[in-house]
């Protein structure tokens, strides 16, 4: 009797114990994210999150790839830091199942320069460096394009890469680089175009500082991401109400009110 009654015991603790683990599962929302704008903003809403019975925890990275791999592993829920398509290019390149459940904001691309206050004073033989990850390469590629420095073959696309290069007037010269690294080499290159997540925390402001920048009608939304088949979870859609609220279009609007940051909900 002693022994079926400490066996029951025993059941109904580690039956608890399974319950809380399932409960803790349910309500903390791990999501990864590049300091700034994204984990700026995801703080921001901890507190709403909160009052809805949910736990934000906000990891951030510094690169673009650790926090797909957290997400595609589930060692966290979701992440916040890149747009579509450099996701739909991660997930043909890895073979990861990574989907979009709310698109957030934009960033403009710009081109940055420690030396010359505009493109004509960027001289002949030049060295400008440009993001070395898929899409964000051809990305800002076609920004110089668009700026007329340099034109791409006709089927150049997010693939771009200089060797799709077909007239470079002024003889630039590319350095492919980590794109968390190329604020801490603007000084040492004559140009560089850098995304908004990384000029941001570096003190660059697109639309004072870039010597030209992406449109405001960029395709390039940056979105909150997480593993196919937990999109539809009750955590992750309370997570996207917060982060598509007043407040956060409120708080970029007055952050961000030159436009390096632009709402799209």
């Amino acid at each position: 009797m002693k022994k079926t009654t400490s066996f029951l015991a025993s059941a109904l603790i580690l039956a608890a114990f399974a319950g809380c683990k399932k409960a803790d599962a349910d309500t903390v929302i791990t999501v990864g994210a590049t300091p700034e704008p994204h984990a700026a903003i995801l703080n921001l809403v901890a507190e709403d999150l909160s009052k809805d019975g949910y736990t934000l925890k906000v990891i951030e990275f510094t690169d673009y790839v650790t926090p797909n791999e957290a997400v595609e592993s589930g060692e966290i829920d979701a992440n916040y830091f890149q747009h579509l398509p450099y996701m739909d290019s991660f997930n043909k390149e890895k073979g990861y199942h990574l989907v979009s459940f709310a698109g957030i904001h934009i960033e403009p691309l710009a081109v940055y320069s420690k030396r010359y206050s505009d493109l004509a004073g960027i001289p002949d033989g030049a060295t400008v460096a440009i993001p070395n990850d898929p899409t964000n390469e051809g990305r800002a590629l076609l920004l110089l394009q668009s700026a007329g420095l340099i034109e791409l073959e006709d089927k150049a696309s997010l693939t771009a890469v200089p060797s799709d290069i077909t007239k470079n007037a002024k003889n630039l010269k590319f350095r492919e680089i980590e794109a968390a690294t190329l604020p801490r080499v603007l000084a040492d290159v004559d140009a560089a175009v850098i995304n908004g997540n990384y000029a941001l925390p570096a003190g660059l402001n697109a639309s004072k500082d870039g010597l030209f920048v992406e449109g405001a009608d960029s395709p390039y939304v940056n979105v909150l991401c997480t593993k196919d088949g937990k999109q539809d979870s009750a955590k992750l859609k309370a997570l996207a109400a917060a982060v598509q609220s007043q407040k956060v279009k409120d708080y970029i609007a007055e952050t961000y009110g030159n436009g390096e940051v632009v709402a799209v909900f």
